[in-house]
């Protein structure tokens, strides 16, 4: 079954499939574009450790990091690599897990069919042998030791640690070298036949390409899945942080900090509207307009390294502002207590009106490039929402919504710094 989906205030559209595998397709042809970029992508991220079908008598729990770990492992087969088969066609392919998803894609300008069989080939036909993972827990080992020498991921996990008491996004998504030590091809095949299943899929393609290709190559390559329902369970999460900061060190010139708001999650389709609502928010509080952004530089306490974000999933969201100074307390002090001004005399209506208007141009300038469209894509499937939906979103908001927000995901009790000093 296949339907168009269009956005009126766009004057664009794309097309659903849902193919008789189980598999959802998103396909949105653009015209005048040189390049197709496809993601073929799964519900499943590090985070879901601990989960069930209604075939399981009981909740089984995996090793941290395996996710990750089936990521790295998919691209091989009995034939060879992926990557091998891509240098043929000339696509550039890559992969990423993050906490609630893991994806394959590859960009082309040529040979978009050779390109698009090898995608729904390999991510549909796993092998895994206990050699082939015991070669690669060293590999993906020297990976989780390359980035414990990383600050800006230390400083990250540092940040999270110091928010969530127990919720799985604490914890590194490539796990730990003893959580990784536990995976064998059992448990690969075990979070593959559970989570891979297509009707937990999504395969997206934006730019330069012919639907009917896809269609035609879906026909040939899936296999119907049968239906699954799959249960995940996180631990109690209290509304409180851990603790309001840690500091560790390593051999870095100035010290890097991350400074985060432990926010109020809802559902999936909740926690992305929030999540764009909030960047707005930050954009009032600390972008480059604004006037504690000015205060800051011109002190010297901030660097064009300043960054903020919100990282928000299906049951997580945090808001978070990370980069360099010289003096990470007084940035983070000055940071909560503009939360707090704004909390008390609410925002000001010239600066709500100036950076929605600068949040709506940035969503539309999304639509001319195909892989974010393509990104946009998968994110609101997974969401639960359409693409559409987001530009809407910012079109729509209103002070009181963003009052709202301020209230319930920037509660300065609710916020921790993570420091990484230089090395003494």
């Amino acid at each position: 079954m296949k339907h168009t989906i269009t956005s009126p205030r766009l004057n664009e559209s794309y097309l659903r499939v849902d193919h008789p595998s189980g598999l959802s397709m998103l396909l949105c042809p653009m015209k005048g574009f040189s390049t197709a970029y496809a993601m073929f992508g799964t519900k499943y991220g590090s985070v879901d450790t601990t989960f069930k079908t209604e075939d399981d008598p009981d909740f089984v729990t995996v090793p941290e990091g395996i996710a990750h770990f089936l990521e790295h492992k998919l691209f091989e087969s009995e034939d060879g690599d992926a990557f091998e088969r891509y240098a043929a066609t000339g696509a550039s392919a890559n992969a990423y897990t993050s906490f609630d998803r893991t994806a394959y894609l590859f960009s082309c300008s040529e040979n978009f069919e050779q390109s698009m069989e090898i995608l729904l080939d390999f991510v549909t036909h796993p092998y895994f042998t206990q050699q082939t993972v015991e070669k690669e827990q060293g590999i993906i080992g020297q990976e989780i030791r390359m980035y414990d020498d990383s600050a800006d991921w230390r400083a990250m996990f540092g940040l999270l640690g110091a928010l969530y008491h127990n919720h799985p996004v604490r914890i590194d998504i490539a796990g730990t070298t003893d959580s990784i030590a536990k995976i064998n091809a059992d448990l690969l095949y075990r979070c593959y036949n559970t989570f891979y299943n297509l009707h937990n899929m999504v395969l997206v393609v934006a730019g330069n390409f012919d639907p009917s290709v896809v269609l035609r190559l879906a026909d040939k390559i899936l296999k119907p899945a049968p239906p699954m329902h799959i249960s995940r369970k996180s631990p109690p999460e209290p509304a409180g942080v851990v603790t309001p900061r840690v500091e560790i060190q390593l051999p870095v010139a100035v010290p890097i900090f991350q400074l985060g708001f432990k926010g109020t999650p809802g559902n999936a389709a909740q926690n992305l509207k929030h999540q764009v609502q909030d960047e707005i928010l930050q954009e009032i509080l600390v972008g480059e307009s604004s006037p504690l952004y000015r205060q800051l530089y011109d002190k010297g306490l901030i660097n064009a390294t300043f960054e903020y974000e919100v990282m928000a999933g299906r049951d997580y969201l945090t808001c978070m502002y990370e980069g360099e100074s010289r003096d990470p307390d007084a940035v983070a002090a000055a940071i909560r207590r503009e939360v707090e001004r704004v909390r008390r005399e609410g925002i000001d209506p010239e600066a709500f009106a100036r950076r929605k208007r600068a949040a709506y141009g940035r969503y539309i300038g999304m639509f001319a490039k195909v892989e974010a469209i393509a990104g946009l894509m998968m994110l609101a499937e997974f969401s639960g929402v359409d693409m559409y939906d987001l530009p809407e979103w910012v079109a729509g908001v209103t002070p009181g919504e963003l009052k709202i927000r301020l209230e319930e995901d920037f509660d300065t009790a609710r916020s921790a710094l993570s420091v990484v000093s230089p090395s003494k």
